[in-house]
């Protein structure tokens, strides 16, 4: 992070005080070197007009647009990109859902990848590039042919069967593993269930829910 706040500073030419950071990933030095990530940030000048985010939603959705539709040219992708404003996939923490853009087209299987993980790997590319155009980190989530929407409607379902399964034999049960955002949806699902809570256990790709009845709650 200190080497990433210094060069922005070095290529603003400015001081710490001159200049407004956005923290877009602390980085990871991983374990042993594998699955290291550098920190990454958006510097601006306080003063530069030129320089501060875009305000207008109209303007955010059409950059964001841009964005996606040029890294699928560049991949020799025949498909296109629609915003989706009452979406619900829920890819933030919260109740924030974001703003949701779907792909579409055939054949983008390899777009999707294993559990999502290569949309999420370009979905994270998409958030830097606007990021950088925009000046803010904005809360992007990206799908392509309603893959994500689907995944959300399933795991909703999933997640309100599994509690009732719970509340009533009183143990805990584990759901498979998933990656991050498929977590945070059962998680938001049952926050607020008065017979069941939620916790992450394991590590990396094995890493799952398990719904665990509150304590206290007679049978």
């Amino acid at each position: 992070m200190d080497e990433a706040i210094s060069s922005a500073l070095d290529k603003l030419k400015a001081s710490r005080e001159e200049v407004e950071i956005d923290v877009i990933s602390e980085g990871s030095h991983g374990i042993f070197g594998l699955g290291a990530e550098e920190a990454c940030i958006i510097a601006r000048l306080k003063n530069d007009i030129t320089n501060r985010p875009v305000t207008r939603a109209h303007d955010a959705v059409s950059v964001i647009q841009e964005v996606i539709q040029a890294l699928l040219d560049r991949m020799g992708l025949d498909a296109g990109v629609e915003y989706l404003p009452d979406a619900m996939v829920t890819e933030e923490t919260g109740n924030e859902s974001g703003m949701v853009f779907d792909i579409l087209g055939e054949d983008l299987g390899l777009l999707i990848g294993r559990h999502g993980q290569t949309l999420s790997n370009f979905q994270y590319l998409v958030r830097i590039l606007v990021a950088q155009r925009v000046g803010e980190y904005l809360p992007i989530v990206v799908d392509v042919n309603g893959y994500r929407q689907r995944r959300f409607k399933a795991l909703e379902t999933l997640a309100r069967r599994t509690a009732e399964q719970v509340r009533i034999r009183r143990v805990p049960f584990s759901l498979e593993p998933m990656p991050a955002f498929e977590r945070r949806i059962v998680h938001l699902v049952l926050a607020n269930d008065p017979a069941v809570t939620t916790e992450s256990v394991g590590v990396g790709e094995e890493r799952k829910v398990v719904v665990v009845p509150r304590e206290g709650l007679s049978k």
